[in-house]
């Protein structure tokens, strides 16, 4: 009787590993998606600091009633940029705050007067360390917060397109229709 070498079988078991690894990954919900570990959490604290002549965003400002947005940004973010008109809009509609992301001052204010400024108050985060505490992983992000603080809802990149519409306003309405 021939004995077959364990080098034969496993090439083959890798493969079929593999295999069964990248289709179940191809079945997952969404695979574009970057999940958030502060979705359903109370959001962390906010810097005290802003830009000069701009409304200090406070933790007291983020557990306010009513639905809110924290915007993570900078002036030298070309996505940021792209969806500085949706904030806009936006915040014609609900508080929209920005925390400012390792931009110089000046240029975040040069930016803010250039194109608008859509944020009802301002944090600066001159280091990032902010960021890291909300598991930003790079400007624009946008996190949903409801009345009571806790984040709702976490979208990486900018709020543009069918991307804005299909992925970010259903949770916005979503939101929205909880807090009513």
């Amino acid at each position: 009787m021939a004995r077959i070498s364990p080098l034969v079988v496993l090439p083959p078991m890798i493969f079929a590993s593999l295999g069964a690894l990248f289709l179940w990954g191809m079945g997952r919900d969404d695979p574009d998606a970057l999940p958030s570990t502060m979705v359903g959490r109370p959001a962390p604290v906010v810097p005290g600091t802003t830009l000069d002549g701009k409304t200090q965003l406070t933790d007291a400002m983020l557990r306010e009633p009513g639905v809110k947005l924290v915007n993570f940004w900078a002036s030298w973010c070309p996505p940021c940029r792209a969806e500085h008109p949706t904030l806009t809009e936006l915040s014609r509609q609900l508080p929209v705050y920005g925390v400012d992301l390792k931009d110089p001052e000046g240029n975040a204010l040069a930016f803010l007067e250039q194109d608008g400024d859509p944020f009802h108050a301002i944090a600066t985060d001159p280091k990032g360390r902010t960021a890291i505490e909300w598991g930003v992983t790079a400007p624009p992000e946008t996190f949903i917060i409801d009345g009571e603080g806790k984040v709702l809802f976490r979208f990486a990149g900018p709020m543009v397109r069918e991307d804005y519409t299909h992925r970010f306003l259903p949770e916005l309405e979503k939101a929205l229709a909880e807090q009513e």
